[in-house]
Formats: C-alpha cells, structure tokens, sequence
C-alpha cells in the first residue's frame, strides 16, 4: 500500500483518532502489511512476536490458555489493535491470536515503534495513553469471561425471584 492509501486508512482507525497529521504521517511511513488466512496463527501466548496490529478487515480470536483449555478472550475486528506487548522490550505475549477469517492487518515492528517514541516525546505520550486503554479493555474482557466460566449458576428461590421480574 502506498503512503497516500495508508494515511487514507489510517485516519478511520479509532486507535490513531486524534493524533496529530505529523504524528500519523510518521506511524504509517513504519507501517508494513500484513494478511492472514482462516486459522493462522497471529501469534501465540508466551511467544517473543515483536509486531503490533491494525486489524483492517476481518476478525481474530484473541485466546488465553487456561486449566488445559484456550479461552476467547476476546474477538477483534476491523480497527481493533493487537499485540500491545510489542511496546515493551523483550515482553511476551499474553494472550495468542488466531485469524477467524481472512485477516488484513497494518504491521509495525515493536523496535521501530519504540525508537520513533524515544524520538518524539509527544507521539510517546499519545501511544502510551492510548495502550493503556488497550491492556485495560483486555483485562476486562478477560474479567467477564473468567466470571462467565467460574461464576457459579443461580438456583433455587433466587431464581424463581429473577423468573417473577422481582
């Protein structure tokens, strides 16, 4: 994709929503392409993967394992964001990803993205703002799937109470 296409993209994408013209124009000139196919890995849990994703169309299951089972976390779709450990230096991933359908993704390498915000104060700020809302969306997402799965069912009268509309 060309520079022109990729700042085209790039200005729909809720992650780089409000970023200033400079700061996008220097994300997209690190930006790369990636595709995926149904069932390929993004990446897997625990595994060294030093590129962070701009889903631009398709889906992936973000998965964690857990007491000998994989758990969707969550199911990202086009302009969601994944592999935020990238950020961190030497990081493993925390969760694995696996293309539920065909995926097109804007690449960026984690040691580019990390010298271009040592570079620019500003652009780090603004990133680093915007992961944290990342990691707190997964913890949340996560939260609700392990209450989902270890919460235990109502029975009994407190039931026939939330039957009643009571």
């Amino acid at each position: 994709m060309e520079i022109k296409s990729l700042l085209a993209v790039a200005g729909e994408l809720p992650f780089l929503k409000g970023l200033s013209e400079e700061h996008v124009e220097k994300l997209m000139a690190l930006a790369g392409e990636a595709r995926f196919s149904a069932d390929d890995i993004i990446f897997r849990e625990g595994e060294m993967s030093d590129f962070f994703y701009l889903v631009l169309s398709g889906k992936v299951a973000l998965e964690a394992r857990t007491a000998g089972h994989t758990l969707r976390v969550q199911t990202l779709e086009v302009g969601d964001e994944l592999g935020w450990s990238s950020f961190l230096e030497d990081e493993p991933k925390r969760f694995g990803a696996r293309a539920l359908v065909r995926v097109h993704a804007l690449k960026f390498e984690g040691a580019h993205l990390r010298k271009a915000c040592a570079e620019d104060r500003e652009l780090g700020h603004a990133l680093e703002h915007r992961l944290l809302q990342v990691v707190s969306s997964r913890l949340q997402a996560t939260l609700l799937q392990l209450s989902d799965i270890y919460s235990p069912a109502k029975t009994g009268p407190e039931m026939a109470g939330a039957r009643s509309g009571a």
